[in-house]
C-alpha cells in the first residue's frame, strides 16, 4: 500500500476545493436554474442555503474526511466502525462516480464548442441555426462519445500523477486562469446596452416567488451541486490534510469564493441574454444554443468572447471532474490495494464507459426514455433529487449525533467556543430539517 499522500499547503487544498465546487454547477448549471427560478428571489434563498445549510454540512465533511484519514468510506469506518453511518459513504462514493458519468458527457458538449469556434466552424453556422448545430452534434452516434473520451483523459491524467504533482499543481494554475477570465468576461458584459436590465434580473428580487417550494428545493440542489456536498469530494479531499489545518477558515474561504463565482456568472451571463432579447428562462441550453446565437450577433468581438467562454467553461468542468473521479480512486486504492496510477487509470475506463449511455442517449442510438427521461437525465435526476441530499443528510446526523460531540468539537477547532456551539446546532437541527424538508419535497412533490 502506497503512503497517504498529503498537500503540500493548505492554499493548495483551498484552491483545490474551490476547484471542486466552482464547475459547470456555478456558470452553466447556476445561470439556467436561476433564470428558470426566477432571478433575484432564488440568488437569495441561494444564498441563504449555502450559509445555513451548505457550510455546516461542508465544514461537517472536512471533519470527517480529516478524522478518518482515507477514502470517504474507509473515513466513516476509521471513525465509527462496525456502525450503519458507514452508508453515507457508500453513497456519497455511488453519487461521485454517476454524477462524473454524464458529467464528463456535458464537459464534452463544452470542448467540442471550445474547438469549434477555435477551428471557425462554429462561426460559420448561421443565425437562428445553432439549436441545429448542437441537437445534430449531441444526437451523433460517435461525436458526444469521442469529446467525453477527449475529456475524460485529461481528467484521468491529473489524478494520475497524484495529490501534489497532479490535483494541487493543476488547481493552483486553473483557479487564478478562471478567476481572471470570468472577471474580464463580467466585466465586458457590464459595457453592454442590456446591463441594466440583467443586474436588475439577478439583484431585484420578485417577492412573490418566495412562496414557491419548487425554488427553495432549487437552491438547496444547487448548493449541494456546487459545493460538492453528498457526493464525497470534500471528504475525499481533507483526508490529505494535515492535523494542524484550521478547517472552519478553509470552510468559509471555499464557501465565499465559491459564491462569488456563482454570483460573478451571473453578472456575466445575464446582461447579454438581455441585451439581445434571449428568455432567461431558457434552460439546460443557455449556453449551448442560446448564447451561441447571442455570440453570431455579436461579429468579431462574439468570436473571442466565446473562445474565452468556452475555455472559461471547460476549465471550470476540469477541476471539478478531477475531484470527483478522485473519490473513486481513493475508494479502490484502499479497496484493491492498487497504486494511484493503476486505479486512476481503471476507474477512469469505468466511469467512461459507464458515460457513453448518456453520450449516446440525446438523439443518438440510445435515446429511448426511461420513466420518462433520457438516461442522462435519468442519473441528473437521480442524484440531484435523491443521493446528493441523502447522503448531505446522512453526513450531518453522524456528526451531529452519531460522533461524540467533544470528539467532532475538537476536528473542527470550536472546541469552547460560542461558533461551535452554533455550528453544532446547525449541524443537529437546522441542516438536517433543511435537507429532509427539500428529500421530501423531491420524492412526494
Amino acid at each position: 500500500m502506497e503512503t497517504r499522500e498529503q498537500w503540500a499547503s493548505k492554499m493548495g487544498f483551498i484552491l483545490a476545493a474551490v476547484g471542486s465546487a466552482v464547475g459547470l454547477g456555478n456558470i452553466w448549471r447556476f445561470s439556467y436554474v436561476t433564470g428558470e427560478s426566477g432571478g433575484a428571489a432564488f440568488l437569495i434563498i441561494y444564498v441563504l442555503c449555502i450559509f445555513l445549510v451548505g457550510l455546516p454540512v461542508l465544514l461537517a465533511e472536512f471533519s470527517v474526511g480529516r478524522r478518518g484519514q482515507s477514502d470517504v468510506i474507509g473515513s466513516f469506518n476509521n471513525i465509527a466502525p462496525g456502525k450503519p453511518w458507514v452508508l453515507g459513504g457508500i453513497i456519497g462514493v455511488l453519487t461521485s462516480f454517476l454524477i462524473l458519468s454524464f458529467y464528463g458527457v456535458i464537459a464534452g458538449w463544452v470542448v467540442f464548442f471550445l474547438f469549434s469556434y477555435l477551428t471557425g466552424s462554429a462561426q460559420a453556422v448561421a443565425g437562428g441555426e445553432y439549436a441545429d448545430f448542437f441537437v445534430n452534434f449531441i444526437g451523433g452516434a460517435a461525436g458526444p462519445v469521442i469529446w467525453q473520451v477527449i475529456f475524460m483523459a485529461a481528467v484521468v491524467a491529473i489524478v494520475y500523477f497524484g495529490i501534489k504533482k497532479g490535483i494541487e499543481l493543476s488547481n493552483k494554475i486553473f483557479m487564478p486562469l478562471l478567476a481572471l477570465i470570468i472577471l474580464i468576461l463580467a466585466g465586458y458584459a457590464l459595457t453592454l446596452d442590456g446591463a441594466g436590465e440583467g443586474l436588475s434580473f439577478l439583484f431585484t428580487p420578485d417577492w412573490s416567488a418566495f412562496g414557491d417550494a419548487s425554488v427553495y428545493a432549487a437552491a438547496v440542489g444547487q448548493a449541494f451541486f456546487t459545493l460538492s456536498l453528498g457526493m464525497g469530494a470534500m471528504i475525499a479531499y481533507s483526508s490529505y490534510l494535515p492535523k494542524n489545518t484550521k478547517l472552519p477558515s478553509a470552510a468559509g474561504t471555499v464557501v465565499t469564493l465559491d459564491t462569488l463565482f456563482a454570483i460573478i456568472a451571473g453578472i456575466m451571463i445575464f446582461p447579454v441574454v438581455f441585451t439581445f432579447g434571449v428568455d432567461p428562462a431558457a434552460g439546460p441550453a443557455l449556453i449551448f444554443i442560446t448564447l451561441p446565437e447571442v455570440f453570431n450577433m455579436m461579429g468579431g468581438a462574439g468570436t473571442f468572447f466565446a473562445i474565452l467562454f468556452f475555455f472559461l467553461v471547460a476549465i471550470a468542468a476540469l477541476s471539478s471532474a478531477i475531484s470527483l473521479l478522485e473519490v473513486s480512486v481513493s475508494y479502490v486504492m484502499r479497496q484493491f490495494n492498487w497504486s494511484r496510477k493503476k486505479a486512476a487509470l481503471i476507474a477512469g475506463v469505468v466511469v467512461t464507459l459507464f458515460g457513453v449511455p448518456s453520450a449516446l442517449s440525446q438523439g443518438g442510438p440510445l435515446s429511448g426514455e426511461i420513466f420518462g427521461l433520457s438516461f442522462l437525465d435519468l442519473v441528473d435526476t437521480i442524484t440531484d433529487k435523491y443521493t446528493l441530499p441523502l447522503s448531505g443528510l446522512i453526513v450531518a446526523l453522524f456528526v451531529g449525533w452519531g460522533w461524540n460531540k467533544v470528539d467532532a468539537l475538537k476536528e473542527t477547532g470550536l472546541t469552547d467556543s460560542l461558533i461551535g456551539v452554533v455550528w453544532l446546532w446547525f449541524i443537529r437541527v437546522i441542516a438536517p430539517l433543511g435537507i429532509l424538508w427539500i428529500l421530501l419535497q423531491n420524492i412526494f412533490g
